[in-house]
């Protein structure tokens, strides 16, 4: 009896050990940035991440004149896929950076004449 009772204890401290770390994993990915693009320009141009601090990225634009306007990041270094952000829609990325740096992002997809000189900007300290 005593070593049933043992086992379900160091049972059940296993799993509220786990619960706890599900737990703080979580708390640690609720940080978030919105970032939004408009005609040639990222809104803030410049974020703060930090190493190994998971961080959801919320990526909408706004349309342009015509109603349409779309735009993109993307970045190996920060294990960012290509990302359509689209007028209107909010698109989630969540990034963990692994090297403290400063990492300049070009916006991805073509958007039009100012393309060239969209860019985020993207500091990661340790």
């Amino acid at each position: 009896m005593r070593k049933t009772a043992t086992m379900l204890a160091l049972f059940l401290a296993a799993v509220a050990v786990g619960s706890y770390a599900t737990s703080r994993e979580a708390a640690a990915a609720t940080k978030s940035i919105t970032i939004v693009a408009t005609d040639w320009a990222f809104t803030p141009n410049t974020i703060v991440l930090h190493v190994g601090e998971p961080t959801v990225l919320r990526l909408t634009s706004k349309p342009d004149a015509n109603g349409v306007n779309v735009h993109g990041l993307q970045s190996d270094a920060l294990g960012i896929p290509l990302t359509a952000i689209k007028p209107g829609q909010w698109t989630t990325v969540t990034v963990t950076p692994k090297k403290p740096g400063t990492y300049v992002l070009p916006c991805a997809i073509f958007c039009g004449l100012g393309h060239a000189d969209m860019k985020l900007k993207v500091i990661v300290e340790k």
